[in-house]
């Protein structure tokens, strides 16, 4: 499994705006991406315009199959002028250990 783990930070101002977008492309990932099996929007506990994604794909290919779809180009050209400071993390992914690939369904 490939994951995406990255926190972003958005502009005063905008949160709402940027959630709304935000569900739209994990809406989208999950329901329309077989290679997309998890993609969760957290809000952090402790400041309200700060977000963190964690995405599973079955392999890194899927993911970057992801940054091709109209979900994804919707939601970046929709909210690329409210980060705060850019998304942190998406540069690069991690790979899954527990629970084991194999036991993902």
């Amino acid at each position: 499994m490939y994951v995406i783990i990255a926190p972003i930070q958005i502009k005063d101002g905008h949160r709402d705006e940027f959630i709304e977008a935000m569900l739209d492309d994990a809406k989208g990932s999950v329901r329309d991406e077989p290679g997309c099996l998890r993609f969760d929007v957290i809000q952090d506990g402790s400041d309200e315009n700060r977000i963190w994604l964690y995405e599973v794909y079955v392999d890194e290919d899927a993911f970057k199959e992801h940054l091709k779809t109209p979900h994804f180009i919707k939601w970046r050209d929709t909210v690329k002028d409210w980060f705060a400071d850019g998304i942190q993390g998406a540069g690069g992914g991690s790979y899954n250990i527990y629970p084991p690939d194999e036991d993902w369904q």
